[in-house]
């Protein structure tokens, strides 16, 4: 059984900060824990200290797709948040961004990521700002958009199908508007690349992960999760039609990019 007690997930709001607790992700401790991962709901129930621990700068990143938005959105605009799991990166957007007049639109296939987004958005007032959708995002059919977000999402949608998917966001998105992916990246140089994997290790480590859950939460991905490298990524968009696209962050085995449609 998960404890309530241990950690709690802070959003700013005016000069203080509201408390919602969070559940520690325990999950891999148990010998029966699923072979594959999915996003159940015993997942979601632990999932916003799952990201925390296992994903280095995560706020930061949310901080830095805030600015990029700041810069690149026009009053008005609807930006979806595709794969948007619990609702904390719309969250953090919808405070930051509260006088642009702006639509903010998160899609999940779990159900329980979906209820549990909607939770958070009626504990912070914030359901007349955000609306969830259950549904894939491979199929859900766009309205014209300045930004789609993809943070952590592209990497399990299957490899042959990622330029296809690609090229409906960039449909979707009006001339000017941006895709920002957040990904767990892979290094060609087999050196570099093992080095960046033990820097990884030794983060979650530091977050307080055993070996034994690391190792079993990395088989459990290991057909699940399929990253590609930024450069392969980056043309992967250049392909699905974004002529302007950079990395404006990494660490180690983690990258973001921005693409902008002319």
């Amino acid at each position: 059984m998960n404890s309530l007690k241990s950690r709690h997930i802070f959003f700013p709001a005016g000069n203080h900060l509201l408390a919602c607790p969070m559940a520690k992700d325990n999950i891999y401790q148990d010998p029966q824990a699923p072979a594959d991962f999915t996003f159940n709901s015993r997942v979601a129930e632990v999932f916003d200290d799952m990201l925390q621990r296992s994903v280095p700068c995560y706020h930061q990143v949310i901080d830095m797709v805030a600015t990029l938005l700041a810069r690149f959105v026009q009053p008005g605009d609807r930006i979806y948040d595709l794969g948007c799991s619990t609702g904390t990166t719309l969250l953090e957007l919808s405070r930051r961004m509260a006088t642009g007049r702006l639509e903010f639109v998160g899609i999940d296939n779990s159900a329980a990521m979906i209820d549990k987004a909607t939770l958070k958005a009626e504990m912070f007032a914030k359901q007349d700002a955000i609306r969830f959708i259950h549904g894939d995002i491979a199929a859900v059919e766009l309205e014209p958009c300045g930004a789609c977000i993809l943070n952590y999402t592209l990497q399990f949608i299957r490899p042959l199908a990622r330029q296809r998917f690609l090229t409906r966001l960039h449909q979707a998105l009006k001339p000017g508007g941006v895709l920002i992916i957040s990904e767990k990246i892979i290094c060609h140089d087999l050196e570099i690349n093992r080095a960046f994997i033990d820097f990884y290790h030794d983060f979650k480590r530091s977050q307080g992960y055993t070996e034994t859950e690391i190792a079993r939460k990395r088989a459990a991905l290991e057909n699940i999760l399929i990253p590609f490298s930024i450069r392969e990524n980056g043309e992967l968009l250049k392909k699905s039609g974004f002529s302007q696209v950079e990395t404006f962050f990494q660490w180690f085995n983690f990258a973001s990019l921005v693409a902008i449609k002319d």
